[in-house]
């Protein structure tokens, strides 16, 4: 395993501080705020023992490297916030699609029932091959989206 040194400037070591001192912040800022403030074998630093420290905060000791790893690699910014996820999802419903939803939402309800409800929307739209299978939640994000009512009558 690579150990990582870390090594804070005067300025990065007030800056630590103030995040703990005063300011309004998450607390992963907090904790990684410490981690480094402990971890800095600096001039200035008053170090702790990983051990130690680990038992004060109830961390474990692979927080303590990965928030090193992430100092070291990507420096003191990077090492405070939480980096921004880089996961793709798949959109399942297009224009079109939705298109076909609204339309069947708009629709009269099968017999034995008084209005469309999300499942019996969800299972219409595989039924009729609009979707190789779509979620109840799904179809309700994107009637929320549209801001229309299953079934709610037009009373005038």
């Amino acid at each position: 395993m690579i150990r990582y040194h870390i090594q804070l400037t005067k300025s990065e070591r007030e800056e630590l501080m103030e995040i703990i001192n005063k300011g309004s912040h998450t607390s992963l800022t907090f904790r990684n705020a410490y981690i480094l403030l402990n971890c800095d074998e600096g001039k200035y630093s008053d170090k702790v023992p990983n051990a130690m420290f680990c038992q004060v905060l109830k961390l474990g000791m692979r927080t303590i490297d990965r928030v090193k790893k992430r100092f070291a690699e990507g420096g003191f910014e990077a090492s405070l916030e939480r980096k921004p996820t880089s996961r793709q999802y798949p959109t399942i419903v297009d224009g079109d699609i939705e298109a076909k939803l609204v339309t069947l939402c708009c629709s009269t309800p099968p017999k034995g029932f008084a209005k469309w409800s999300l499942r019996l929307l969800a299972d219409k739209m595989v039924e009729l091959h609009y979707v190789k299978d779509i979620s109840y939640e799904t179809v309700r994000r994107v009637l929320k989206k549209t801001t229309l009512s299953r079934g709610k009558s037009k009373g005038g």
